[in-house]
């Protein structure tokens, strides 16, 4: 396998040549026994016009190039901003644009604590195998190298009775301005034996993790409708739900909690993208596979993670600032 070359002066000397006896460039790229692409770029990268090709003069300008070598990788030169990121990859699992976005809330006067989502995957992806890389790369949103279809077994179960379509859903669900209003799913873990209950705002995206003992109606009907007991009432509005089986006792869920429940269309789990996106982020903590019985629920951190559609503020922020009326104040 031949390995690459730089040219030197003696190989540019022969292009100079080559150009003032008017030869092709592959002809040239044969005598020096390179490419012939190699030699194109070379006359090109050096003079507008072929003729006036300098051996000397292009040797000086590769030569100076070399001299100045590249500038330092923003993450080496910068200690305190290294750790944050690190920090944040390691302990809470941000993605790379969290982060970036994060830390300009956090230092706002501080310009030297500013760095791209790029940056942060080049420093990740740039790093030498081993423990450390292995930590940090958990923190990446998708684990898989292509996407693959969505399943919908539960679609599949028995039919639910008296259901309330998502198009009489009120019209103010859809803008988010008014905030009440949530959807809801299941999270289940290795063997469809174990499960967790995700209920997420639309507005702030304040999620609400369900454990559950079991997976059949009534136990999560009633699960649900117990998380909700700790929500002020003025945010609790509606509910939008897939078909799955487990919500076949909606009014049951109604009654308890006094939230309306609304369910999307089969198939069409953009009509629920809220809570899709949230089951997402949370499997980054417990991926496909896990036992969910054995998991901790204070584990999981999903509402102290900064969201782009937040302004990367946090959910937990979000809701404080609504519920409260006061204004969440960073970088002081």
């Amino acid at each position: 396998m031949n390995t690459y070359k730089r040219l030197d002066l003696k190989d540019r000397e022969e292009i100079s040549r080559g150009i003032w006896a008017s030869e092709s460039f592959a002809s040239i790229a044969r005598r020096i026994n390179r490419p012939t692409s190699t030699v194109s770029r070379e006359v090109n990268r050096n003079n507008k016009y072929k003729v006036q090709y300098f051996a000397i003069n292009a040797q000086e300008k590769s030569d100076s190039k070399k001299s100045k070598g590249r500038r330092p990788k923003k993450l080496d030169t910068n200690e305190k901003l290294k750790e944050y990121v690190h920090n944040k990859l390691r302990n809470y699992q941000w993605s790379p644009e969290e982060i970036g976005k994060r830390v300009k809330l956090e230092y706002p006067q501080d310009t030297s604590m500013r760095i791209s989502h790029e940056t942060i995957y080049q420093h990740l992806y740039c790093l030498p195998r081993g423990e450390l890389k292995k930590v940090l790369m958990q923190g990446l949103r998708q684990e898989r190298k292509m996407r693959q279809p969505r399943k919908y077994a539960h679609y599949k179960r028995q039919r639910i009775q008296d259901i309330i379509s998502i198009s009489e859903r009120p019209e103010e669900v859809k803008d988010r301005v008014v905030p009440g209003h949530w959807e809801g799913d299941l999270i289940v873990g290795k063997g469809h034996q174990s499960a967790i209950g995700t209920l997420v705002e639309r507005t702030t995206r304040l999620t609400l993790l369900v454990p559950l003992k079991e997976k059949n109606a009534l136990v999560v009907s009633s699960a649900m409708a117990k998380a909700f007991k700790r929500i002020p009432s003025k945010m609790k509005k509606s509910l939008t739900y897939d078909r799955g089986a487990e919500m076949s006792q909606h009014k049951l869920f109604t009654k308890e909690s006094k939230i309306k429940v609304f369910f999307a269309d089969p198939y069409s789990p953009w009509q629920r993208g809220t809570n899709e996106n949230t089951n997402g982020l949370i499997r980054q903590y417990f991926p496909k596979g896990s036992d969910l019985s054995l998991v901790s629920l204070g584990q999981i951190r999903e509402d102290s993670r900064p969201r782009k559609v937040l302004g990367f503020y946090t959910p937990s922020e979000k809701y404080y600032e609504l519920t409260t009326g006061q204004k969440v104040a960073l970088g002081t």
